[in-house]
């Protein structure tokens, strides 16, 4: 690592989520200030044409070209810098070489992805090397999966304070939530719906809650899975399936065996969203489900996808406009409860539409909190989640810089 000369490069830094990132990095610090970073990406036009948008405070930003599948070119931006930040998706498709020159050069690594199969590869292929090298890898930086893992950490330190015991039982509901869905993360869902179309072993491992769990993680506490409409006895409301909770509560589950367990051997955790009181929330959830449904099954069978992806998604690099972006926002309840039956209830907020206003800013954050915040001596080699890479000094960071806010209710 003697070649270090940035504490982060965001590679992908063209993609849509890419330049939100590098605006708020150009905005938030500067370009050669306290925090030295990059710009990386396949194209050195599409990389000009980035600097260029940043305005004169990025004119001495350094531009470097690479190619997600060149494993060369990767390897040298990874012997440049403490922590590389990818926005490269689908990242079942591109993200690999990235991964393994992180895990080969010992260099930190976080990105965006909810594609909890290729989580699971990752972790299977290249958790020795990380440990030999000391590569800090780190998963789901985004809207998918911090304020919900992060949430669940933040909700078990206020239980360890206030009744000297963990919550064994934890629901997070998202109250409200406006935001939009890019061309990328429209993407990802409909690969990983392929892929899981063609397979059966990954429908059974999309479908266990513990996939991403270590093996020897000792879990067999069954978990709920809110599919249909469900009355929600703790705000009153009918609620309905999460579509981020395939991702989110397998990151969770991985958190507490990291952990030790410190959530408890039989936690339990789920995740759905308020449609609101009565008749009105009924059908809206039962709506929710059906649409939900319909697109599932667009995207696995060939004709219906292609149709879907050539003339009704957005394309990558396609996404919510700046004003749509400024007026999103999120707000997240968990609901926890001790073996004892002692309660407690927190609330995570965020400003900005939460998949590429708020992501942009947590998984920027995310990167530099392993550049400064986590020593190597402090937390070795190896796959983290946020939880487990990170603690409270995130969370000041999220507060102070993100536009985040925790809170005991």
């Amino acid at each position: 690592m003697s070649n270090v000369q940035f504490d982060l490069i965001v590679f992908g830094a063209t993609s849509f989520v890419g330049e939100i990132l590098c605006q708020y990095l150009t905005e938030e610090y500067g370009i050669d200030g306290d925090v030295k970073w990059a710009a990386a990406g396949r194209s050195q036009s599409k990389l000009e044409k980035l600097r260029s948008s940043l305005g004169s405070k990025a004119a001495t930003l350094t531009l470097l070209t690479a190619d997600a599948s060149n494993e060369v070119s990767l390897k040298s931006l990874c012997e440049q810098s403490k922590v590389i930040i990818s926005t490269v998706g689908p990242y079942a498709l591109y993200g690999e070489p990235l991964v393994k020159m992180c895990v080969e050069t010992g260099t930190d690594y976080c990105d965006l992805t909810g594609e909890v199969q290729w989580v699971k590869r990752m972790i299977t292929r290249y958790q020795g090397k990380a440990l030999e090298t000391g590569a800090r890898i780190v998963h789901c930086c985004g809207f998918d999966s911090i304020p919900s893992d992060m949430g669940v950490y933040f909700l078990q330190q206020q239980a360890q304070k206030q009744f000297g015991e963990p919550c064994t039982n934890v629901r997070m509901r998202v109250k409200a939530l406006r935001g939009g869905a890019s061309g990328g993360t429209i993407a990802s869902v409909v690969n990983i719906t392929k892929e899981a179309s063609k397979s059966k072993a990954l429908r059974k491992e999309l479908a266990n809650p513990y996939s991403i769990c270590p093996i020897d993680h000792g879990f067999s506490v069954r978990q709920a899975n809110v599919s249909k409409p469900e009355f929600d006895s703790e705000s009153q409301q009918w609620a309905g399936p999460f579509i981020m909770a395939g991702i989110n509560t397998r990151v969770v589950h991985r958190s507490n065996a990291l952990s030790g367990k410190s959530y408890g051997e039989n936690f339990r955790y789920d995740e759905s969203m308020l449609m609101g009181r009565g008749n009105k929330g009924l059908f809206s959830a039962g709506g929710f489900v059906v649409g939900l449904g319909l697109f599932l099954v667009g995207a696995a069978i060939k004709p219906s996808r292609w149709v879907m992806e050539n003339y009704m998604l957005p394309k990558p690099g396609e996404g919510p406009s700046p004003s749509a972006q400024a007026k999103g926002f999120y707000d997240l309840r968990f609901y926890g409860e001790t073996e004892s039956g002692q309660k407690i209830k927190t609330k995570v907020t965020g400003d900005r539409d939460p998949g590429y206003g708020s992501t942009s800013k947590i998984l920027a954050q995310a990167g530099l909190s392993l550049a400064f915040d986590i020593s190597k001596a402090e937390k070795k080699g190896g796959f983290w989640t946020t939880a487990t890479a990170f603690d409270q000094r995130f969370i000041d960071r999220l507060e102070k810089s993100a536009g985040l806010t925790f809170t005991v209710e």
